[in-house]
């Protein structure tokens, strides 16, 4: 098992992640470059040893709940194996890039283009409803008010489309 100093020296070995001292003695690294509005990869590494890092996007880590694992009794190697692949994962948002879903048939088979930044949604009637991608959720707003909100931009993106929205700018099927 590595000591806290020893896990400190290799998390500030990464440039690209920035320390944030916490209450307890306790330190949290932030990699601001996320493509993803988590920021935090490094969570309570505390004085005695224990902390946890983010690998939630990863595929062969059990985590918590939020998404995090236990490193109390991470070697040097398996730390730095983490690290690595958490901030690669963390690089890339597939859903971030623009992305075109085709609606079922039964529904309507036009093209839905989906930016980035969600947008301005708009029906028949001028009526108006803005996506937009706010705590780990795609939401779907009715001027400041919550309307709705998905896990993915396909699912809200599926119901503005069941709505009767489209994307401002898209021309009407």
């Amino acid at each position: 098992m590595l000591n806290v100093e020893r896990k400190l020296e290799i998390l500030e070995s990464y440039p690209q992640l920035q320390r944030k001292n916490v209450s307890l003695g306790r330190v949290n690294f932030h990699y601001e470059d996320s493509a993803y509005e988590k920021k935090i990869v490094a969570l309570h590494i505390h004085p005695n040893g224990n902390g946890y890092i983010y690998a939630g996007l990863l595929p062969n880590y059990e985590t918590d709940a939020k998404g995090f694992v236990n490193i109390r009794d991470y070697s040097e190697a398996d730390l730095r194996t983490l690290l690595d692949a958490t901030i690669e994962a963390m690089s890339h948002n597939p859903d971030a890039a623009d992305v075109v879903e085709q609606v079922p048939a039964e529904k309507k088979s036009v093209p839905v283009t989906l930016s980035s930044g969600g947008g301005i949604w708009i029906n028949d009637e001028g009526h108006t409803l803005t996506l937009k991608y706010d705590n780990d959720m795609w939401c779907v707003y009715a001027g400041q008010e919550l309307e709705m909100a998905f896990e993915s931009r396909g699912e809200a993106g599926e119901y503005l489309q069941e709505e009767g929205f489209r994307p401002q700018g898209q021309a009407q099927a």
